[in-house]
C-alpha cells in the first residue's frame, strides 16, 4: 500500500504472492514460481524471502538492496508455525505440538532455526541497509512502525493516506481480503478448514498452548540460545 500510495485497487489486482515473489517458493503448476515471477518483473521490485541470512543471494548484497526484515518473538513464532504446518500441505505434517516444540528448538522446521535466523539477521543490520522491526510493535502501534517503513523507503505520504494504509493492513481486514488471505490457493495446497492462514495474529496467544513444564522447559534452552546477543524480544503487548 505503500507502494502504491495507498491505492486499494491496485493493491487488490492479484495475489499478493504474485505481486510480491516469494523467490524460494516453488508451486505445482498453472501457478507461478516465485523466482520465475521476479525474474519477468521490472525493477524496482519488491522480493519476499523467509532465507536465513547466510542463504540471501549474493546479488542483494552486491546490490545493496533495501531489505525490511520482521521479526517475531519465539513462542508466538512457534505456535503460529505449527497451525501453518497443520494446514499446510506442501509442509510436513508437525505432529502433536509436543512433538513440534522439541523440533523448533532443535531447529528442524523449514527454513532451520529460528534463534540463528533472528540473530543472523540482527548483527547484519550493522553493515547493511537493514529495516529490523519487531511483530510486537507493529501490533501495538502500527502508525509508528509504518512511518519507519515510509523514512526507510524514501516516501512522503499524507496524513489521510497513513490512515487508510493503517486501517487496509490491520489483521481483521486483511483476514477477509482473499488477495491477502491464501484463499485463493487450492485446498489441496492450503486447507483453511484445518486452520485459517490468518488465524490470529495477536502477541501472547502462546500463553493458550504451553503448560507450565514445556513454557519452562523452553525459557531454559532459550536463555542458552539467545545469551550474547543484544536482541531481545517481547512476549506479549
Amino acid at each position: 500500500m505503500i507502494q502504491n500510495d495507498g491505492d486499494v485497487t491496485k493493491c487488490q489486482r492479484a495475489n499478493t504472492f504474485d505481486r510480491h515473489p516469494f523467490i524460494e517458493w516453488t508451486l505445482p503448476p498453472p501457478l507461478n514460481s516465485g523466482l520465475d515471477l521476479a525474474i519477468k518483473m521490472p525493477s524496482p521490485r519488491t522480493l519476499k524471502t523467509h532465507l536465513p541470512v547466510q542463504m540471501l543471494p549474493p546479488s542483494f548484497w552486491e546490490q545493496n538492496s533495501k531489505i525490511i526484515y520482521v521479526a517475531r518473538n519465539a513462542k508466538d513464532c512457534l505456535i503460529s508455525y505449527y497451525h501453518f504446518s497443520r494446514m499446510n500441505k506442501m509442509l510436513p505434517d508437525p505432529g502433536t505440538l509436543e512433538e513440534y516444540i522439541e523440533e523448533f528448538m532443535n531447529g528442524r522446521v523449514l527454513w532451520g532455526s529460528w534463534y540463528d535466523h533472528v540473530k543472523g539477521w540482527w548483527d547484519a543490520k550493522e553493515k547493511h541497509p537493514i529495516l529490523y522491526l519487531f511483530y510486537e510493535d507493529m501490533k501495538e502501534n502500527p502508525k509508528r512502525e509504518i512511518q519507519k517503513i515510509l523514512k526507510f523507503l524514501e516516501k512522503d505520504l499524507s496524513e489521510e493516506i497513513l490512515n487508510k494504509i493503517i486501517y487496509h493492513t490491520s489483521f481483521d481486514i486483511m483476514k477477509e481480503n482473499p488477495m491477502a488471505n491464501y484463499t485463493t490457493l487450492p485446498s489441496t495446497l492450503m486447507d483453511h478448514s484445518i486452520s485459517p492462514f490468518m488465524r490470529k495474529g495477536m502477541p501472547g496467544d502462546w500463553k493458550n498452548h504451553f503448560t507450565v513444564a514445556q513454557n519452562e522447559k523452553f525459557d531454559e534452552d532459550y536463555k542458552k540460545k539467545m545469551a550474547g546477543t543484544t536482541l531481545t524480544f517481547r512476549t506479549e503487548i
